[in-house]
């Protein structure tokens, strides 16, 4: 594919259809120190103030007894489940078969924690009631993500997502939420946080994505689990002599970003509506629940990345990174997130630069 530095074009780029802007390793650092009273101390692995009470605020919004800080999920959620799991004697979990832990962790809930997974559902869709019936059991845990990243950020209508834990629990088995983007899925249930991950036994939470902070999360649930946690982060590597860097870097996201996702989705919704009109476009879904979507163009690839970066070049807008393959031959896949970047280019713009795209790779 021609420009191989294509990061070096977005970074020229005035104008973004996306969630973040690109800002220098600098800048991020001041921002989040910016966050930060003038006399906090840090923490000392996890302890003190700065750290204590941004737990103590998460378990508040999330409606949990208690919160750990992490450094990442994907060492929150295999701790969680293996906790679960521990609890009920059993080493078998189930997900979605796009869940993050059987696409993008090389089977570290296998490898470190002995745990074995039974996939629900079929990988294009939701989990839906009738999934969980079928599952084989005894289980320890059901992860269940929301929004569901991989299929366009969909989620589950809010009745058929209690059905759906309520009969996991009926079971014997605990249920996780995978709730990375929870700030995300909130507006389509116009539901309170701690209402919807306090449907549940644990749920983590992801730091940097829709709150933009460096990195890092957190893990809520009980305190007994959250104290179990704590000694298996250690065992981990994740008790970091300093943990404050990541609740700095959310600081802001917390305090600005959350309030915004309603105006955020609605964004997204007028995005979709006019792409739907652009022949050779497919909006999933079709009419966004969350300000993530995706979009399915059909047309060769390489001219369709050569156009993109051309309207960069020439007219200073970030529309995407790299295409990748969408499971219909001849047809690519866009991961769209909308956040306030995206709120300075106006719907009837974004229609008339994805038809430049499909008229140059027609």
């Amino acid at each position: 594919m021609p420009d191989p530095d294509w990061q070096a074009v977005m970074w020229r780029c005035e104008r973004r259809l996306s969630s973040r802007r690109p800002v220098s390793a600098a800048q991020s650092l001041r921002e989040a120190a910016d966050a930060l009273d003038e006399g906090v101390r840090p923490d000392l692995y996890g302890e003190g103030q700065v750290v204590e009470e941004f737990e103590s605020r998460l378990a508040g919004l999330l409606g949990m007894q208690a919160v750990a800080l992490f450094p990442s999920g994907t060492m929150a959620q295999q701790i969680a489940l293996r906790i679960h799991c521990e609890q009920r004697c059993t080493r078998s979990v189930a997900w979605h078969p796009t869940c993050h832990l059987e696409l993008h962790e090389h089977a570290g809930y296998a490898h470190l924690h002995g745990l074995k997974a039974e996939l629900i559902g079929d990988r294009a869709r939701l989990i839906e009631l009738d999934d969980l019936t079928r599952l084989k059991g005894p289980l320890g845990a059901v992860l269940l993500e929301l929004p569901q990243r991989e299929i366009g950020g969909q989620l589950p209508e809010w009745q058929d997502l209690v059905e759906q834990v309520n009969y996991v629990r009926d079971q014997g088995a605990a249920v996780h939420l995978d709730g990375a983007r929870i700030w995300e899925a909130a507006p389509y249930y116009d539901r309170p946080h701690n209402e919807i991950a306090g449907l549940f036994d644990s749920s983590y939470v992801s730091l940097y994505k829709g709150l933009l902070g460096l990195s890092g999360s957190v893990l809520a649930g009980s305190e007994d689990l959250i104290d179990q946690a704590r000694v298996w982060r250690r065992r981990h590597g994740g008790t970091l002599a300093r943990l404050f860097p990541f609740v700095a870097a959310a600081l802001p996201g917390l305090e600005n970003l959350v309030a915004r996702m309603p105006t955020f989705l609605e964004h997204a919704r007028q995005i979709a509506a006019v792409l739907r009109e652009i022949p050779d476009v497919e909006v999933i879904p079709s009419r966004p629940q969350t300000p993530l979507f995706h979009i399915q163009i059909r047309g060769d690839r390489e001219l369709l990345w050569r156009r993109a970066l051309e309207i960069a070049a020439g007219q200073g807008v970030w529309l995407f990174g790299p295409l990748k393959p969408a499971l219909l031959p001849g047809t690519s896949m866009i991961e769209v997130n909308i956040g306030e970047p995206a709120l300075e280019i106006t719907a009837a713009e974004i229609a008339e630069l994805f038809t430049q795209l499909t008229a140059a790779a027609a």
